[in-house]
């Protein structure tokens, strides 16, 4: 019996696997097809592998350009949002009183909030601020609505930390920020990892915002630029298959590399 569902759990395993790599399958197919070709995206091209897909989407697409501004914003939101996320959640993990369980609270209600609810006065907000088109204006946008997240993450986290090594600093004579930077910080390394994660790839990915936020060509970022090749007239599948592959690769390599950390981070945050 146990045999059989340690069987069964590979079944199972692989499928998942599958299921979560079709979708790469068809943008790969795709990608590879000139618009003549009417055959099922299921199918690898026969005739031979078209290239000029990663062509159009290069040059007339300008997806390298979208993902350059991608990865200044994502860079810079990520940077923020670890800093001031782990800030923040020192005290609400540190201090149990009645105020810091109500903004504990208020931030987990926040992270329940749509962003497109708060599109309006945010986009009269930006404007008024000059924030439209510029970097500055959407890394500030990313900050304000993956903060919530990183804080609770943060938080969650601390709050399993043995309090006696901070205790022992301050003994020695370390200070608040040095206790913080150099004691307490060093700790998070796991579930800094998953906040990185998970608000990288939700900055990559943002389209819903990033599309009334930059709007110039010049600063559009890659989900936007991708949306492009999508018109009512017409659509060019290959090319936004083959943008959608190049816009990927970065994400990828990131995760690649903060996999092992990113998981120990899940997981402790569950147990905590």
């Amino acid at each position: 019996m146990r045999r059989f569902w340690a069987i069964a759990a590979g079944f199972g395993l692989a499928l998942a696997v599958l299921v979560q790599l079709l979708p790469f399958y068809v943008a790969l197919t795709t990608s590879l097809k000139p618009r003549t070709d009417l055959s099922s995206q299921w199918v690898f091209p026969t005739s031979g592998i078209y290239l000029e897909n990663f062509r159009i989407a290069i040059e007339d697409g300008n997806i390298l350009r979208a993902i350059g501004s991608s990865a200044i914003i994502t860079v810079a939101s990520t940077v923020l949002i670890c800093l001031l996320g782990a800030l923040a959640a020192y005290p609400l993990a540190r201090r149990d009183t009645l105020g810091n369980r109500i903004v504990f609270a208020a931030i987990i209600g926040l992270i329940m909030i749509p962003p497109l609810s708060i599109l309006v006065p945010v986009y009269t907000l930006m404007v008024q601020l000059g924030g439209i088109n510029t970097y500055w204006g959407a890394t500030a946008l990313m900050v304000a609505t993956q903060l919530p997240l990183a804080v609770f993450l943060y938080a969650s986290f601390m709050r399993g930390l043995p309090i006696s090594i901070e205790e022992a600093a301050v003994m020695d004579g370390a200070g608040l920020l040095t206790t913080l930077f150099r004691v307490v910080f060093p700790m998070l390394k796991p579930v800094t990892a998953t906040v990185i994660i998970l608000t990288s790839v939700s900055v990559w990915n943002e389209y819903a915002l990033s599309v009334f936020i930059l709007r110039s060509p010049d600063v559009r970022t890659t989900a936007p630029t991708i949306a492009t090749f999508f018109a009512s007239q017409g659509s060019n599948l290959g090319a936004a298959a083959a943008a959608a592959l190049l816009s990927v690769v970065p994400m990828l390599v990131a995760y690649l590399v903060l996999q092992r950390y990113f998981i120990k981070g899940m997981v402790a945050g569950a147990e905590k």
